[in-house]
């Protein structure tokens, strides 16, 4: 229904820009490295083939890391990670190119050609994404959407679309108290209505729903279907099949394979043994010295939380709060008077979490993961938000998705932000990669450093 004038073209443009890239790095590093051949007519000609068969192969290799498939719902964490594994499998390409053609043009160093061919493609796509984005907050190349028979789950994603300008959604709402198809059509077409997001838990008939699919599919509007988060089976099965046949499938999630499950553990040993080895030595006794001086009580808070398949453990934190009957209880609110002024400073910089490296080393947390909560919210939450313990089939994190987002799920509306923070969990634990906790250590230094504006 919404006419479409700019995607289309958007993607073309952009392929052409990384090609033009693309070719002017190699032609350009070739004529730095070969300045006495930068006249050979012959080689010129000789190199015009085996730099368009390279220019195809980076094309054709997009279909499969997806790099040109930008939803507008991609964050930047994966396509980044898409960035990084379509430029390391076209420098294996690259390499057996190299191999098989003789020609001088590719008889550049690869080490320094690679890392000037990453820089210059990453930061014009980078540029490029974040101009996307930034086009979208001013209103341009939006899509007009609307919501249908609303509940909790359609709230959830209303409020998301609301926060997030740069998705480049439009909401229009359909204000009839009850649905007539001929209202709806002319509502459609009035509006310019693009997407329509139904959730699958609805109060219409399987009459009317099947109207309203096909009046969609004949008036050209999408149709998103919203799984309910707190009764659906969506988060644990896949779409498979046998034969043409379809069946749902049990998920097998990434950590459950066992070379991630030790990528990940190995990386967690060696970087929490640097950490307590190089920063922890002599950050430790400070610390210390600054909360026995500020009050009264223990240097470690240790407290009971939910681990791996809900096991439970001792997390260990700095003391950020008086000594309290309520700590194992009561939630930390805005300006709570039971918080230090070192504790206050130790919570803005995340600084509190820095002992559960012990706990990793441990075994009982990762680096990166969903972050384990008091014993007590997870026991009320548990039974009203679905699908809440997917978060146990991995190790809790000092920092995860939902934090460096965030997420923190305590302010506001808080069952909003706190299905919002179980989603991101359930999003991590569907995309886990290697990439993905690169990054959101990364992220978490980043607030480390100036502060963490969510934290209480």
């Amino acid at each position: 229904m919404q006419r479409i004038r700019y995607s289309r073209y958007l993607k073309s443009i952009i392929i052409l820009l990384d090609l033009l890239v693309l070719a002017a790095v190699f032609v350009l590093y070739f004529l730095n490295t070969s300045r006495g051949l930068s006249d050979d007519q012959e080689l010129w000609s000789e190199s015009a083939f085996p730099l368009l068969l390279v220019m195809s192969f980076w094309v054709l290799l997009s279909g499969r890391t997806r790099i040109y498939n930008i939803s507008r719902n991609l964050t930047y964490i994966l396509f980044v990670e898409r960035i990084i594994i379509h430029f390391l499998l076209f420098i294996i390409g690259l390499v057996l190119i190299r191999k098989v053609s003789g020609n001088q043009f590719f008889g550049s160093e690869l080490t320094w050609l690679s890392l000037y061919l990453f820089v210059f493609i990453f930061t014009l796509k980078s540029a490029v994404y974040f101009l996307i984005r930034y086009i979208r907050t001013m209103g341009v190349n939006h899509r007009n959407v609307m919501f249908l028979s609303e509940n909790k789950s359609t709230e959830v994603l209303k409020k998301i679309i609301e926060d997030r300008k740069d998705f480049g959604y439009k909401i229009f709402n359909y204000n009839s108290s009850e649905l007539d198809t001929e209202n709806l059509v002319e509502f459609w077409k009035k509006n310019g209505i693009h997407t329509l997001f139904i959730p699958t838990e609805n109060s219409f008939t399987n009459e009317m729903e099947d109207k309203m699919f096909k009046l969609a599919e004949a008036n050209k509007v999408h149709i998103s279907l919203i799984p309910s988060i707190s009764k659906n089976n969506f988060f644990f099965y896949d779409l498979g099949y046998i034969q043409t046949q379809p069946i749902l499938t049990q998920a097998k999630y990434p950590l459950d394979y066992y070379s991630n499950f030790f990528l990940k553990r190995t990386f967690d040993i060696i970087f929490s043994v640097l950490v307590l080895l190089l920063i922890c030595s002599w950050l430790f006794p400070i610390i210390a010295i600054l909360i026995k001086r500020n009050s009264k009580g223990p240097v470690f808070f240790v407290q009971k939380r939910y681990g791996f398949h809900e096991e439970v453990f001792n997390c260990i934190k700095f003391r950020t709060m008086v000594v309290n009957e309520d700590s194992t209880s009561k939630t930390t609110g805005v300006n709570d008077s039971r918080i230090t002024k070192i504790g206050k400073f130790l919570r803005k910089t995340s600084l509190d979490e820095m002992p559960q490296f012990i706990n990793v080393l441990k075994g009982e947390m990762s680096i990166v993961g969903p972050r384990p909560h008091m014993l007590a919210v997870d026991n009320y939450y548990k039974p009203k938000i679905g699908r809440y313990s997917l978060r146990s089939l991995v190790n809790p994190g000092i920092t995860g998705l939902a934090q460096v987002n965030g997420l923190r799920g305590d302010a506001g509306n808080v069952e909003i932000e706190m299905n919002k923070r179980i989603l991101a969990d359930a999003f991590y634990i569907r995309n886990w990669s290697f990439t993905l906790d690169i990054v959101i250590i990364l992220k978490t230094i980043l607030l480390v450093i100036i502060g963490d504006k969510n934290a209480k």
